[in-house]
């Protein structure tokens, strides 16, 4: 991005082979996947600063190609998989930095395009649930769009955690949610789902908006209403007698390890719904905004090099 814009203002550049710092690796990207913090960080609406230029994207999967120094957990050849940086940017390239302490060994068993669906969205569905809710065995949780990219994962890691799991999603979509977990499933275009469940545990809200304020009113006293989407209101949250809170994911080697351990018992799937080559991240993009259709799931970016220079290469093609 050399301007923040629609999907139109993505453009193709060929940049210098990123060089690793201190406690930085270089990877060989695969796959990087894509996901809404990408579409409001591409139109300047991000939360975090960003100056410009910008290389998009920050899930990925790959090959470490090169490390920098004071890095020991990873050595040139081994597969990763993660995120590259605090800010969510450099994925959508053929070479991308990332730092170390954002990215795990790619276990067997979990393909690369998975491994680039899962970081964030995982990551966040694990920190809301048990971190910021703080749930138990045994608790009742109620999670806001779970036929999306972060619910379809709370679902899950709330249905092994022995949680009592409701969530809402469209009718399409509610045998989908129902086979991850869900005991269930509300459909929010015919049914208003404080009309439904009353006196939760936690209420996980990937919506925002009215869904997050009307949240307020099934939740039982003590209760949590954690979103991921915007600032829950903290006066009507001491009135009720509950906890509100926001998070920004963190997403580091030791949750991306845990992440990866549930794939492999075969306890978490990763929900992928379109994969593109690299050169489509417009198209990507307009999935984004909903100007173009795509089936529900993560969308990820396949990366092919164009010739087999390899890590020794000078320029590498990346999406700026």
């Amino acid at each position: 991005m050399n301007e923040f814009g629609p999907p139109e203002a993505i453009v193709l550049e060929d940049l210098p082979l990123p060089i690793p710092a201190a406690g930085e690796v270089l990877v060989r990207v695969a796959a990087a996947g894509v996901g809404p913090w990408d579409g409001w960080i591409r139109a300047g609406k991000s939360a975090l600063p960003q100056p410009l230029p910008l290389t998009l994207g920050s899930d990925l999967s790959g090959t470490v190609a090169a490390v920098g120094p004071n890095v020991s957990a990873f050595r040139p050849g081994e597969p990763v998989f993660g995120v590259t940086n605090p800010r969510f940017t450099g994925a959508c390239a053929e070479y991308a930095v990332a730092q170390a302490g954002m990215i795990a060994h790619r276990p067997e068993g979990l393909a690369e395009i998975d491994a680039a669906a899962l970081p964030v969205i995982a990551a966040t569905a694990q920190q809301a649930l048990f971190d910021q809710a703080g749930l138990q065995p045994g608790q009742t949780v109620l999670i806001h769009g779970g036929a999306g990219n972060v619910g379809a994962l709370a679902v899950q890691l709330a249905h092994q955690a022995g949680l009592q799991v409701i969530a809402t999603a469209s009718e399409r979509d509610a045998a989908s949610v129902r086979s991850l977990g869900a005991g269930r499933v509300i459909d929010y275009r015919t049914a208003r789902f404080e009309d439904e469940v009353t006196g939760v545990d936690a209420v996980i809200d990937l919506v925002g908006g009215d869904v997050q304020a009307r949240s307020f009113r099934v939740l039982r006293p003590g209760g949590a209403l954690i979103s991921a989407v915007s600032e829950p209101d903290r006066q009507e949250a001491t009135r009720r007698q509950v906890r509100a809170a926001f998070f920004l994911v963190q997403v580091t080697s030791a949750a991306l390890n845990r992440i990866a351990a549930l794939v492999q018992a075969g306890r978490l799937v990763a929900v992928v719904g379109t994969v593109l080559p690299l050169a489509a991240i417009r198209t990507a993009h307009e999935m984004l905004e909903g100007t173009r259709p795509h089936p529900s799931g993560k969308i990820v970016l396949r990366v092919a090099l164009e010739d087999s220079k390899g890590a020794s290469d000078t320029r590498a093609r990346a999406h700026t």
